[in-house]
């Protein structure tokens, strides 16, 4: 054969590897045969049967009306009942993960965990107390997980909040507190 027409017969590099490309990834995809089974085979192994289901077995779906979602039945599990174990009468006030406001681990609790929504200081309580403020928060729970500054006393609870603007926001409240559990 003639170089001339060798050369419009030979791929360039470029070809080469798309022809490479293509080979392997016609290789490596799998080849599966269906195997489909005879027609008298499939019509002996169906079983068209439904079997029954009672009324009380299919929990009720919660309805859509008029932009509202209500829960049509008793499918959702209540909250375990918590007990108030006894009612204090404090001093709410509000503090933030700031180092003018706590120590030089604003972020750090003093048990040891970080702040987030939920946690308060008390130096009444022992860690790990859930408490409730009903007239401030209603149901919410709160968990005891820092502590205060020895001179501020017994009787007064700190939340925290995100920002010192928050905090100032909430400014100071008397009312009463509820150990749960």
């Amino acid at each position: 054969m003639d170089s001339k027409y060798k050369r419009c017969f030979s791929p360039s590099g470029k070809a080469k590897i798309t022809l490479l490309g293509t080979l392997i990834a016609m290789l490596s995809l799998p080849i599966l045969p269906v195997f489909a089974p005879s027609s008298s085979l499939a019509e002996a192994e169906a079983d068209f049967s439904v079997p029954s289901i009672a009324a009380t077995a299919i929990p009720e779906t919660p309805l859509i009306q008029e932009n509202s979602f209500l829960p049509a039945s008793r499918h959702y599990s209540p909250k375990a009942e918590l007990t108030v174990l006894e009612k204090i009468d404090v001093v709410v006030t509000a503090y933030s993960s700031s180092v003018w406001e706590t120590d030089d681990t604003p972020y750090l609790t003093a048990a040891n965990t970080l702040t987030r929504d939920g946690v308060v200081a008390s130096n009444l309580l022992p860690f790990g107390t859930k408490i409730r403020i009903p007239e401030l928060f209603g149901e919410k729970i709160f968990a005891v997980e820092d502590r205060m500054n020895q001179r501020i006393g017994d009787f007064q609870i700190d939340i925290w909040f995100p920002s010192s603007w928050q905090a100032k926001q909430f400014g100071l409240k008397y009312t009463y507190i509820e150990t749960v559990k």
